[in-house]
């Protein structure tokens, strides 16, 4: 027969078991409910680096460059060529221009032909020097007999190092009249007989004006190539550009008749163009001499009248 306290031990350990079942099911429903309540962690990746487009890197390195120009609102290519002294058929194939009408503002344009790669030579020293110098002599060995006869060998010979000779440029003196080029070797004439009714300035008048009466005879005022004739650049009308040298431009407006085309040769003196009113309100001759591009009074140049 079953004691009390029999039954009591049985009371408390189905007691115990049913609170450890309580807690298990408590812990399993709060883990739940905070899984349920946590918001997702979401990782960021930062965002890729982008390097910025190659040609507008390019652009903006070559515009800081000398021997390039930024093309402005107003330009062409004549102009371009009149404002930094070169021929605008240069300017259209240095930069592969198709149509030469069609540039846009803010673009590079290159301004002297693209200079040809060089090649890097690589001097390789032969594999011979690179080897230590072999000793003069050999030191004596044991000798050891035989019945074969051998003939010793000679002693090798150390290379002999020839001597390095370092040339010596000769000094050169050059002369004060070649510090710039093409400054000496033209002699100028004036371009018109009239008399001179307007002076250069430099913000408000690129050239100087000679008066004259409609078909007077225009001269180039030196030696040259026709680099343009046409009335294509606004505010120049009936417009000739003779470039003389890599340094010096000419040019002459407002002309009646063009006597020239492009590309031809001129004399000191030779009739290019008769005198006229195109693109203003007077017969007059407008002349400019322009210094690697950049305007400057003809008087300083042209002879005393």
């Amino acid at each position: 027969m079953k004691t009390p306290r029999f039954f009591v031990l049985m009371v408390r350990a189905w007691l115990s078991g049913l609170m450890l079942i309580t807690m298990v099911g408590c812990a399993t429903n709060l883990q739940k409910t905070s899984s349920a309540a946590r918001p997702p962690l979401i990782v960021r990746q930062p965002p890729a680096f982008q390097a910025p487009p190659v040609e507008a890197s390019r652009s903006v390195a070559d515009n800081n460059r000398p021997g390039y120009y930024t093309v402005k609102p107003g330009d062409t290519l004549i102009r371009i060529g009149l404002e930094t002294g070169q021929n605008w058929r240069d300017l259209q194939r240095w930069n592969n221009l198709e149509r030469p009408n069609l540039i846009e503002v803010g673009q590079v344009l290159r301004l002297t032909p693209s200079m040809p790669e060089t090649t890097a030579v690589t001097s390789r020293v032969p594999s011979s020097a690179l080897r230590s110098p072999m000793p003069t002599s050999v030191p004596p060995t044991q000798s050891v007999p035989s019945v074969i006869a051998t003939t010793p060998l000679p002693p090798i010979a150390a290379p002999v190092a020839e001597p390095v000779v370092v040339p010596v440029a000769a000094a050169t003196t050059v002369p004060a009249s070649s510090r710039d080029a093409g400054e000496t070797d033209l002699i100028w004439l004036w371009p018109a007989t009239g008399p001179l009714v307007s002076s250069f300035d430099e913000n408000r008048n690129k050239g100087v004006a000679i008066a004259g009466k409609a078909g007077d005879p225009v001269f180039a005022a030196a030696d040259g190539r026709v680099v343009y004739a046409g009335s294509g650049l606004r505010g120049y009308g009936n417009l000739i550009i003779v470039k003389h040298n890599e340094v010096y431009l000419t040019a002459y407006a407002h002309n009646q008749t063009l006597l020239v085309k492009e590309d031809q040769p001129v004399k000191r003196g030779q009739k290019i163009a008769e005198m006229g009113a195109s693109d203003t309100d007077r017969i007059q001759l407008h002349f400019e001499v322009r210094k690697r591009g950049k305007p400057i009074d003809p008087t300083r140049i042209l002879p005393m009248r």
